[in-house]
């Protein structure tokens, strides 16, 4: 392996976090073949207890030469194989805190450990075949998982919900590569290849792989979740939906304009999907130079943004300065909010809506374009998230599996392998020899491997594992 991983030894890293005054347990997890006599070194048990793997013991943590009491804990023993790496394990479960555990990692340190690099206990999972990669990076999602959808995602990448159809569509393609090898080494013993069938089983196998690609922007959204940026004029009750939304006073409501002089952020989940939201500035020309700032930070918000919400006072009715606003952002996926209907009559609000652009008529747009809402009623927001949802669905994220969201890496490999199976397809029209057939069809076996990690390189290692924390 590189440098980066030193995968021999024993390794000790604090396995939870690590907050000042906060926290009821921390753990310091040990792994190799050293951890049981670290262990034995540093844990005293009062009474009759017995060492067995998957018991806890309870004790003290004595320094070995001093015998100062470092802390009153429980010790975790699992042997191998039956622990997360394969290799014996143990874990100090000490109070929380910073001393405690801080105190008890530099004595397994000290006592025969060193320091685990970052991912470096699941990497020993995987070199040990307790896991396949997918799996490994289903861990680190589920570990990073903003959204109980995108945690029951990671979830079934873990149970190899993933690995399944990747390792058979691979055990495939190396039945038609043995198929076609066979009549490359015994032409004369064997009957002459079904072309017919191994083009009809390529298809197959493209088909599969572009379903499983289908699955990267749902993944993708999950992991990293929606940006939505709620823009307009000054007053409109921006500030006041962001508020009824995540049922908080993040933002700071009054009746001036150009109280919002910042972009305020606050995090929600819709049906599964993690959304940050940004409540910006109202957008005018002012000689207020903060002000100024404030509404440049609006523009460059709304441009970054997955999503637009441009709210507007239907008290006010469609305006000017909301007409200049929309031409700003309507080059992006938008919803209009008409916000204060509680102040307007019904014939008001058919009036006003016609007066506004129908963004439905444009590409990847919501059919519910135009929202109406009282954020000080807390009136609308079901519909507001309904047609946030729509825009997922209808937009350019399609997802069939919600079980299924293969990462940027797993689709590059996805990728490669239905080029590679392009191109046989192409050398099979060809009429080109059999030896050619294989050398592509090779290629798709690689980067199918690549995905589970039955092929795969010490730099995609690195690349993968250096994304974890310590004590994973």
């Amino acid at each position: 392996m590189s440098e980066l991983f030193a995968t021999t030894g024993t390794i000790a890293a604090i396995a939870t976090a690590v907050v000042p005054q906060q926290g009821s347990v921390g753990i310091v997890r040990v792994s190799g073949d050293r951890a049981m006599s670290i262990a034995e070194t540093l844990f005293h048990t009062p009474g009759r207890q017995v060492w067995q793997t998957h018991r806890i013991l309870y004790g003290y943590i004595r320094h070995p030469q001093t015998q100062q009491l470092v802390d009153e804990a429980l010790l975790l023993i699992m042997k191998a194989p039956r622990s997360y790496t394969r290799e014996d394990v143990v874990e100090f479960h000490c109070h929380g805190g910073i001393m405690a555990v801080q105190q008890v990692l530099q004595l397994c340190l000290e006592n025969g450990a060193r320091l685990a690099q970052p991912g470096e206990f699941t990497l020993r999972a995987f070199l040990n075949g307790r896991l396949d990669l997918t799996q490994a990076e289903g861990i680190a999602d589920l570990v990073g998982a903003k959204s109980p959808q995108a945690a029951q995602t990671a979830l079934a990448g873990l149970q190899g919900k993933l690995a399944h159809p990747i390792r058979q569509l691979r055990a495939n393609c190396l039945d038609i590569l043995a198929e076609i090898e066979a009549r490359i080494d015994f032409e004369e013993d064997l009957p002459p290849l079904d072309d017919k069938a191994i083009v009809s089983a390529i298809e197959k196998i493209a088909a599969e792989i572009s379903r499983l690609l289908a699955t990267k922007d749902k993944g993708e959204l999950l992991r990293t979740g929606l940006k939505v940026a709620i823009v307009g004029r000054p007053n409109v009750g921006k500030s006041s939906l962001l508020n009824a939304w995540s049922q908080s006073d993040r933002a700071i409501v009054t009746d001036l304009p150009g109280t919002t002089r910042d972009v305020v952020e606050s995090q929600l989940v819709v049906g599964g999907i993690p959304v940050q939201v940004l409540d910006t500035a109202g957008i005018r020309e002012t000689t207020d130079q903060v002000e100024k700032i404030g509404v440049e930070r609006s523009r460059r918000a709304a441009n970054a943004a997955d999503l637009v919400l441009l709210t507007i006072d239907a008290s006010a009715g469609w305006t000017e300065a909301d007409k200049e606003i929309y031409e700003q952002v309507h080059h992006r996926p938008l919803i209009i909010v008409i916000n204060k209907i509680d102040l307007v009559e019904e014939s008001q609000r058919k009036n006003l809506q016609s007066k506004i652009p129908n963004c439905s008529t444009e590409q990847s747009r919501s059919p519910k374009s135009q929202i109406f809402t009282s954020a000080a009623q807390n009136q609308g927001i079901d519909t507001l998230e309904t047609a946030i949802l729509e825009i997922v669905q209808t937009g350019k994220v399609q997802a069939a599996d919600m079980d299924l969201a293969i990462n940027q890496r797993q689709a590059a490999a996805l990728t490669q392998a239905k080029i590679s199976l392009q191109q046989v397809q192409a050398t099979i029209e060809q009429q080109l020899p059999l030896d050619f057939w294989t050398i592509d069809l090779r290629g798709t076996i690689q980067a199918l491997g690549e995905i589970t990690g039955e092929e795969v390189t010490e730099s995609v290692l690195d690349r993968i594992f250096s994304k974890f924390c310590i004590g994973k």
